[in-house]
């Protein structure tokens, strides 16, 4: 039996927008996703939902294999500094897979990770501390509205 997940799963998987996985359901792309009620559910082939390529047009640039690097997540000091004084809401967590960077205020973890401190081998952008995420764990970003703080 194959797993079933979500839009925003999907969209972690595929390495694509929530909102473009949303864009190929409409379209009947992703194979064997059903809806019900509101919610879409999208069964895994081989861990991954699969695409149906379109046979005109540019080619699709979702992830098609699974992916074998870390995630790291990571919290911005800086920008929570910058959102204390100036009294904004700017996301302050940056999520980096592979060189994909996503920023948002939450970062749901559904599965394994571990905090790391190396002090001594700071990430490239030069942080000390960091959430490591398996390649197969999901991490959903959110973002905060005005009315949701």
């Amino acid at each position: 039996m194959s797993k079933i997940v979500g839009t925003a799963e999907a969209a972690f998987l595929l390495n694509i927008s929530i909102s473009r996985v949303k864009v190929l359901l409409q379209q009947q792309r992703i194979k064997g996703a059903k809806k019900l009620g509101r919610v879409w559910k999208i069964p895994l082939i081989k861990g991954i939902p699969q695409v149906q390529e379109r046979h005109r047009g540019l080619k699709g640039t979702w992830r098609r294999k699974r992916c074998h690097k870390t995630t790291k997540i990571q919290v911005n000091k800086h920008q929570i500094n910058h959102n204390r004084k100036h009294k904004t809401l700017e996301p302050v967590i940056t999520i980096r897979q592979g060189n994909r960077k996503t920023y948002c205020h939450i970062a749901q973890i559904k599965g394994s990770c571990q905090i790391v401190y190396q002090p001594d081998n700071p990430l490239s952008c030069g942080a000390v501390v960091w959430i490591e995420v398996l390649p197969d764990t999901v991490v959903i970003p959110q973002l905060l509205t005005p009315m949701g703080v």
